[in-house]
């Protein structure tokens, strides 16, 4: 059955094609005789208690220099106009992000297919989402207060520091309890007790890489892909120059999967990123995980078309030959 697939994700004339995943499943769609509609976080609006969105007809094609046409954009009532929309705004999940999981519960509300789902959006936080899982996580600390986290880094000698709304390694500080570079490092993300911080015992294992295992309706895509922090820097974040190896998942992958899975497909998470360091879940991505071009290209895999087998499923569709 043809549906109308509407996206929501940062402009795409600045996204690089070579590794979107967004395009990924934007392809996957169009293979698969779907319509698209094209909307930037600015094409939001309610009228009437109604989700109403500024869409335009898009194509899309597997080019790095001309992978996108777009139509003429006009208003429409978005459950008039869509029947699924792929939620992929990056992160900072800042006040703004939080009002468009609103307005796309009015959509879900009448009778839009939203994925991921909007109220997991709001409730899973990718550094916190993580902390529902203790059994799965290293030693770790989220506070404003500053003396609590300089005593973990006593307690735990050298940790990470993170802001909670970051993506792509931004923010992040290694350090320890004997670094005169502490008090500053914390007044820079804390502010004066007034922002949650996150810190996490550093976890040695970041030289063999920060796997991103990608789950599917709960469930893991076999293989991972280790972003291998480069030269000085600690962090391995393709975004930061991180250097993506894929490899099979390991049973402890396997393991923490099994952990996480069950809740994300009760949540209605249709597709989420486990970033693991060593034996230990760091983060839980849910709001535009990546890497689905870069495991596809090393192991022949198809995961936009896993995504869409699980949504077609669900909604009880099934695609053109």
């Amino acid at each position: 059955m043809t549906r109308t697939i509407a996206v929501l994700m940062d402009r795409i004339d600045t996204i690089h094609p070579e590794k979107d995943t967004t395009l990924a499943l934007l392809l996957e769609a169009q293979r698969r005789g779907h319509a698209l509609r094209y909307m930037a976080q600015g094409d939001l609006a309610v009228r009437d208690g109604t989700a109403w969105a500024k869409l335009a007809p898009i194509e899309v094609r597997d080019s790095t220099r001309d992978w996108f046409s777009l139509g003429e954009a006009r208003w429409q009532a978005l459950a008039q106009a869509a029947d699924i929309v792929l939620a992929r705004k990056d992160p900072p999940f800042d006040t703004q992000f939080l009002y468009d999981t609103l307005v796309l519960d009015l959509a879900a509300r009448a009778g839009v297919r939203v994925i991921n789902d909007p109220q997991a959006l709001r409730d899973f936080n990718e550094k916190l989402a993580a902390q529902w899982f203790p059994q799965c996580c290293a030693p770790a600390l989220v506070a404003r207060d500053r003396s609590e986290l300089r005593r973990f880094a006593q307690e735990h000698g050298e940790i990470v520091l993170k802001p909670l709304d970051g993506m792509g390694g931004r923010g992040i500080f290694r350090s320890r309890g004997d670094d005169p570079n502490l008090n500053s490092i914390l007044e820079t993300l804390a502010g004066n007790d007034r922002r949650f911080v996150m810190a996490q015992k550093f976890i040695p294992e970041i030289d063999k890489g920060d796997k991103r295992i990608l789950m599917v309706n709960g469930e893991p895509v076999p293989y991972a892909l280790a972003r291998i922090p480069q030269g000085t820097d600690f962090r391995g974040n393709l975004a930061a120059g991180g250097r993506g190896v894929g490899q099979p998942l390991s049973d402890r992958d396997r393991w923490i999967a099994a952990e996480v899975g069950p809740e994300l497909a009760k949540r209605g998470i249709v597709l989420a990123g486990l970033d693991v360091i060593g034996d230990y879940l760091t983060e839980v991505n849910v709001t535009s995980p990546t890497c689905v071009r870069e495991l596809d290209a090393q192991f022949g895999l198809n995961i936009a078309g896993l995504v869409f087998d699980a949504i077609e499923e669900s909604s009880g569709a099934t695609h053109a030959a």
